[in-house]
């Protein structure tokens, strides 16, 4: 709860950047990879093409797509109506991956360089397929930029809620994720303080930091590339800002449990380092302090309340008393960190399911890497 609270007291979100001045130098290329997005990345265009920000350009780089991604995103432009010119769109097709590299990055790298607009742009903005941005993101986001005297931005994007896993798990499954990253020492500007961390679905970054990087070139064979792009920056020395987007991108990551599960269990393995045992530890802890001790502090104020006319009525008032204080602390940050998230509060006696079936997605990745099976990911086997 300390963390949550000072997490929003010394961090602003993407909001604050809306009553910033526009950089209308600042060329800015907007580039998504896309494998096999057609049901979903004609709402990500349609918020592209309503950007405020000026000097921008969009490419789409289609990574082995077997569907219609190409025709969504031409008709979604064609029939797009907007006072002022639209963005500058490109789309750039990719029908094959080398197998020292991962598909998204050398997706974003063959886009980087392929790209006329990327070529002549001073910011590039990676977005994934399935997000859909407010349209005073961009515009926001590299004013932020500017003013924080950071090289790259990341934001945490505000999740959907409409299906079951979503409305109880996500939460849970998330928050235990920013316990490893805490977003405050993501920020920090001493390098030996900071805990690297960037989220894929949105990330700014200046084109000569890009480079200076090595760009995706440097990470090709990693899974969880956003980190460790946010860990070459901290190498390097460059000033990051990780952001909550505060309902200014939006998300929904997967469609189905199954996707969820899997997705879930390639991002905390990767953020273990692939170490079971760092795994096995957090799911240890998370169904610990998310399930067993709120449990215990109910059972301490049923059991006290039910012994207050007994033989030793002093001992089942602490014990009520205790029990109601735990609950009352455990419930009253679950409430903030809900809030904090823009999740539905109505949805929040479920978090304590949701961190123990979290739990249940660690030890699997664990049991995974232990077995060695490999991790199936947008066409590809890792």
């Amino acid at each position: 709860g300390i963390q949550v609270l000072r997490t929003r007291r010394q961090v602003p979100t993407a909001r604050a950047g809306l009553r910033l001045p526009a950089e209308s130098a600042a060329r800015v290329c907007v580039i998504v990879p896309a494998h096999n997005e057609g049901a979903c990345i004609a709402d990500l265009a349609r918020s592209l093409i309503a950007q405020d920000q000026p000097n921008l350009s969009c490419v789409f780089v289609l990574d082995r797509c077997t569907d219609d991604t190409r025709g969504v995103i031409e008709r979604t432009w064609a029939q797009a109506d907007r006072p002022t010119a639209k963005p500058s769109l490109e789309i750039i097709e990719i029908d094959s991956c080398p197998p020292d590299w991962s598909g998204k990055s050398h997706a974003l790298w063959q886009a980087v360089n392929q790209s006329r607009a990327a070529q002549a742009s001073d910011v590039l903005l990676f977005v994934d397929a399935d997000t859909w941005l407010d349209h005073g993101l961009v515009r926001a986001t590299v004013a932020l930029l500017r003013q924080q005297g950071s090289r790259m931005l990341s934001l945490l994007s505000t999740l959907t809620h409409d299906r079951w896993f979503e409305v109880i798990v996500q939460p849970a499954a998330s928050m235990e994720l920013m316990r490893q990253y805490p977003i405050i020492r993501a920020n920090a500007r001493d390098t030996d303080r900071r805990r690297a961390f960037a989220n894929g679905q949105f990330i700014l970054i200046e084109r000569s930091a890009y480079f200076e990087l090595g760009g995706h070139e440097s990470i090709r064979g990693e899974v969880l590339e956003d980190v460790l792009l946010a860990r070459r920056c901290q190498t390097a020395n460059m000033p990051v800002s990780l952001l909550l987007s505060d309902g200014l991108l939006r998300c929904r990551m997967y469609d189905s449990f199954e996707a969820f599960a899997r997705g879930w269990r390639r991002i905390y393995g990767e953020s273990a380092n692939r170490k079971p045992t760092r795994l096995r530890s957090q799911a240890a802890r998370v169904r610990l302090l998310g399930t067993v001790l709120p449990l215990v502090a109910l059972a301490a104020v049923s059991a006290g309340i039910a012994r207050l006319d007994g033989p030793h009525p002093h001992l089942a008032s602490i014990t009520l008393w205790l029990g109601g204080l735990g609950s009352a602390a455990y419930w009253l940050v679950v409430l903030l960190i809900y809030h904090t998230g823009r999740s539905p509060l109505w949805t929040a006696p479920g978090f304590p399911i949701g961190c123990w079936i979290t739990g249940s997605i660690l030890r699997r990745s664990a049991a995974d890497l232990d077995a060695g099976r490999p991790i199936i990911w947008a066409g590809r086997e890792y």
